[in-house]
């Protein structure tokens, strides 16, 4: 988040009123859809940049960790292993720089076209973890290369194994450093990116009012094996005490900062302290509060006094200057030496003493530089001393700010779950809660699009148990009966309207029309379609049956649509879908029996109603639908979206005069140059009288029917024909 201004802060006769600024980095991944585990993001990160960035970082490992010489030995009886060390070892791989540019580049269009930015930062994120992960685990296989190359020579060619086991043993003792500087040339990549391209891509797209969130992924701290770091704090920040026991630990810095902020604005102390971390966390404050140390700044002297003063008071300036005078020994004395060692020695006799013994029995560093450092940490005062007291506040409050940077992002990439394993992400995928983060030539291969919606079409036979009871009385099969006049027709219009079958079951049939991204959004209308051809079907195989004195069959269908993608179960390889759709057709697709024998004989040519008892969700509900086609209100919402639906004037008989139903048309696309008519009827569901279905009052919830009934198509032909004479 920006950083903001908080107020004036109060001041003495000398010193300017001090505006001080408010930094809390955040960073919230909340808008996004969480993955298979409900707790986590799931991520599918391009399998070449993964390949190639493992490559990459298993070089950099072997080079810093000096064993190039081990792995590249031609001699070694284990050499033909190394390619499974440094994949590529043979053949030239791809720059990572690039590729990661263009993984970046495709996260940040994706985001754009989803107008979710956040989208971007979940990407960002995940590289960061990814590439964490792959430090240590490239470290491992190097480690394990070197452990086998070193077996191969042992009790063949001792005086190589010796050279080689202390090879060995100089890399294991040289992990922590190995991977900070692997690390740092990571981070470099990962800046130049930023510097170079990203920023101002990002900025075109988006605006600037979110470059505090990226912030958070440019530090030297983002691929720290631990939260601190001795090296890189005297590198970038300061050297502070690593242990909470340590005179010049962060707990002690942090007080002192703090006393000042407080002592700067005494009409403010009960400020609280997340007021104070968040001016701690905006470096810029150290200017406002003492500026330089120059001795020209006199609007600052009496600020930087009392910060001189509090730091002398808890012996905490000495070790500063010390911490800074550590930089320019570090290449000379280590790794022997910690920098925390140096640091002490060069204020503390006894830690001296101990080091000086050290550097003897090493017997290749001289005390010179360490004596020289010394001398000038002892002799530092006035004008130097105010400047190093300046740039302490300054140095510590950057290291303090990008502690916190540190926080904030570790607990974003606890929300991120890597997927490794193409299971996971087939589960992921069809539950469309994956992100994947891909190369543009694996988004060409990449197969099929996205799910963003779907229908659910469920075709239920009317009382299939007594029709199977008459055709065992009769000695028939079954199993033969509903294959060939049911399933096998139903199965050759699937391909034609691109739907799959979800489930089958004796009498019944749940089908599904996956909308994907890119796709014509047709998905409700071609169900409906679909759904009046199979009544279509069945009605025509039923002449053929009642001529050869068998039972018809009756159907009736339920249509539902989800604006959005279902989600499955993996039984193995099998998938089981998961969605709201499914339950809803299966309600609209129902009959009540008692209602079925109660329509029998009424003389309208509709083929799906609905009564209710009483009002309310608890009130009794009967449904009749035979030979029809009822669809959901979702469904008939994203139709008007499809199509376009005309209202038209139709006069057909109805259970009540009163009855107020609207007739859509619409012609549909189901192929080249192919178009199907529907017609939609819209109206009440009423309250009626349970014994005698004497009409109470019409409710407010609509029903939508499919017409299926070839008297009414005919009848609206027959209207058109007359409006165009």
């Amino acid at each position: 988040m920006p950083r903001i201004p908080i107020f004036k802060l109060g001041s003495s006769s000398e010193s300017p009123p001090t505006r001080l600024f408010s930094y809390s980095p955040a960073l919230s991944l909340e808008t996004l859809r969480l993955g298979i585990d409900n707790v986590r993001h799931d991520v599918w990160l391009s399998p070449e940049f993964t390949k190639v960035a493992g490559a990459h970082i298993a070089k950099l490992i072997a080079k810093y960790g000096n064993i190039e010489s081990l792995v590249l030995d031609e001699s070694a009886p284990s050499r033909s292993m190394f390619s499974k060390f440094v994949p590529g070892a043979a053949k030239k791989n791809p720059e990572l720089k690039p590729l990661l540019l263009e993984l970046h580049k495709a996260a940040l269009n994706r985001a754009k076209a989803e107008g979710n930015p956040v989208i971007d930062l979940l990407a960002r994120a995940s590289v960061i973890k990814f590439l964490r992960g792959e430090l240590t685990a490239q470290y491992a296989k190097a480690l394990e290369r070197c452990r086998a190359t070193l077996k191969s020579y042992e009790g063949v060619r001792q005086q190589r194994a010796l050279e080689y086991r202390e090879t060995v043993a100089s890399f294991q003792i040289a992990k922590k450093r190995i991977l900070r500087r692997v690390g740092q040339e990571l981070f470099s990549v990962l800046r130049e990116i930023e510097r170079e391209n990203l920023s101002s891509m990002r900025r075109s797209l988006f605006g600037e009012q979110r470059d505090a969130d990226y912030i958070l992924f440019l530090h030297h701290f983002i691929f720290l094996e631990e939260s601190r770091d001795s090296y890189l704090a005297a590198e970038h920040y300061v050297l502070i005490g690593g242990f909470e026991n340590d005179p010049d630990s962060l707990g002690n810095f942090r007080a002192v900062a703090c006393e000042l902020l407080k002592s700067a604005a005494p009409e403010n102390e009960g400020t609280d302290d997340s007021q104070l971390d968040g001016w701690l966390n905006a470096p810029e404050n150290a200017h406002e509060l003492v500026g330089t140390g120059e001795p020209s700044e006199r609007a600052y002297k009496a600020r930087l006094q009392l910060w001189i003063e509090l730091l002398e008071r808890e012996k905490l300036l000495d070790l500063a200057v010390a911490a800074y005078e550590v930089v320019s020994l570090l290449p000379e004395f280590t790794p022997l030496l910690d920098p925390q060692q140096l640091k002490y020695a060069l204020v503390f006799r006894k830690e001296r003493d101990r080091v000086e013994k050290l550097i003897e029995e090493h017997g290749k560093l001289s005390r010179r530089s360490l004596d020289s450092a010394a001398d000038r940490v002892a002799q530092c005062s006035g004008v130097t001393r105010a400047k190093i007291a300046a740039r302490l506040l300054r140095d510590f409050m950057l290291y303090h700010r990008d502690l916190r940077r540190l926080e904030v992002l570790n607990r974003a990439l606890e929300k991120v779950n890597l997927i490794a394993n193409e299971k996971l992400r087939d589960l992921s995928r069809l539950n469309g809660t994956l992100y994947e983060f891909v190369l543009t030539e694996e988004t060409k291969n990449a197969g099929e699009k996205a799910v963003v919606r779907h229908v659910i079409l469920k075709a239920d036979v009317r009382d299939s148990s007594r029709l199977t009871r008459s055709l065992l009385q009769r000695e028939m099969n079954p199993a033969s009966y509903f294959s060939l006049n049911f399933y096998d027709p139903v199965n050759k219009l699937l391909s034609k309207y691109g739907a799959h079958k979800v489930f089958v079951e004796g009498d019944a049939i749940i089908l599904a029309i996956l909308e994907r991204e890119g796709d014509p959004s047709l998905s409700v209308s071609r169900a409906c379609v679909l759904a009046r051809e199979m009544v279509e079907i069945v009605g025509g195989y039923n002449h053929l049956l009642q001529r050869a004195g068998l039972p018809p069959l009756e159907l009736g269908v339920g249509i539902s649509f989800q604006d959005s993608s279902p989600m499955y179960l993996l039984d193995g390889d099998h998938r089981i879908m998961i969605s709201d759709a499914l339950n809803e057709s299966d309600r609209l697709s129902s009959c009540d029996k008692r209602l079925r024998k109660a329509m029998q004989g009424m003389s309208v040519p509709f083929n799906v109603y609905e009564f209710r008892a009483s009002e309310g969700e608890d009130s009794d509900v009967m449904k009749y639908n035979v030979g029809g086609i009822r669809i959901s209100e979702a469904a008939f919402s994203r139709m008007k979206t499809e199509i376009s639906l005309e209202q038209c004037q139709l006069e057909f008989p109805r259970l009540w005069g009163s009855e107020n139903i609207r007739y859509w048309s619409a012609l549909v696309p189901v192929g080249a140059d192919i178009f199907r008519r529907l017609l939609i009827r819209v109206t009440q569901v009423p309250i009626v009288d349970a014994p005698g279905l004497g009409l109470v009052r019409w409710t407010e919830n609509p029903m939508y029917e499919v017409c299926t009934n070839p008297a009414i198509y005919t009848a609206f032909e027959e209207t058109m024909a007359q409006g165009k004479a």
